[in-house]
């Protein structure tokens, strides 16, 4: 059966320099750079408050006076700073960095440029139910490469019916690739190095022990990691926006 410890803590990654956006990163953060009229942090955000976060821990490095700046005012979730001006931790080493402020219990990890339509409901509130900590280390949410937007790569991981994942292999394309999107309980990072390192390094140790999931995303990811990427996610935010109203019982 599922956990029934909710998280209520998230770190969100907001840290790197967005070096496939540019020229939008030249002069400002990636996490600032608005998609459909909106910051891509403050679509993350807004869907963390709507999943019940509580607080929400953000690491920065690049252009990090923008992000506390444009931060400094957000009520919900409860904002704090991870400062990373001295050295940039990379994915892994930025969560260990945080870990003592994150608590004992699971938290999200969510990437600042993370976005999608929801399909029927809240997928952080499926991923939250889905969570189930006497068999999990680290639970993701795929997105199924076939459908997503502004994603051209080989995939990430395969999938078998309890939800294991391993890696994509050989010449055989993976059918699910990673959103950015996931909880991990403290314990997935025991014996992590210091320093700067990727979260694969903990994600490939969990997978050996059988303890890394995943959980289908219902709806459309949206890969949004260069300026022409842009154009595709907010053609599409408008398309669903249409069809949403057009539904029986839309306002």
């Amino acid at each position: 059966m599922p956990s029934a410890k909710r998280p209520a803590s998230a770190f969100v990654l907001a840290a790197g320099k967005g070096e496939r956006m540019r020229p939008l990163t030249s002069a400002r953060p990636k996490p600032l750079v608005p998609v459909a009229g909106k910051p891509l942090i403050d679509h993350v955000l807004d869907r963390l408050t709507n999943a019940r976060i509580d607080r929400a821990i953000v690491n920065v490095h690049y252009l990090a006076d923008q992000i506390e700046e444009h931060l400094s005012g957000r009520k919900s979730p409860k904002i704090s700073i991870s400062d990373e001006r001295g050295e940039l931790l990379d994915t892994g080493g930025g969560v260990v960095r945080a870990l003592r402020r994150l608590g004992p219990d699971p938290f999200l990890i969510h990437n600042s440029d993370s976005i999608w339509i929801e399909g029927m409901g809240s997928n952080l509130d499926r991923l939250i139910r889905t969570w189930d900590d006497t068999r999990m280390d680290s639970l993701m949410l795929l997105a199924p490469v076939a459908t997503s937007i502004g994603y051209d790569g080989p995939g990430d991981f395969q999938m078998d019916p309890a939800g294991r994942l391993t890696r994509q292999s050989g010449a055989r394309l993976a059918p699910f690739v990673f959103t950015g999107v996931s909880i991990a309980h403290p314990r997935l990072f025991e014996g992590a190095p210091k320093g700067p390192f990727s979260l694969n390094r903990v994600w490939n140790r969990a997978i050996e022990a059988g303890r890394l999931h995943g959980l289908r995303l219902e709806g459309i990811w949206m890969h949004v990691g260069t300026p022409d990427a842009i154009d595709e996610a907010e053609k599409a935010i408008s398309e669903s926006m249409k069809i949403g109203s057009a539904l029986p019982g839309a306002d």
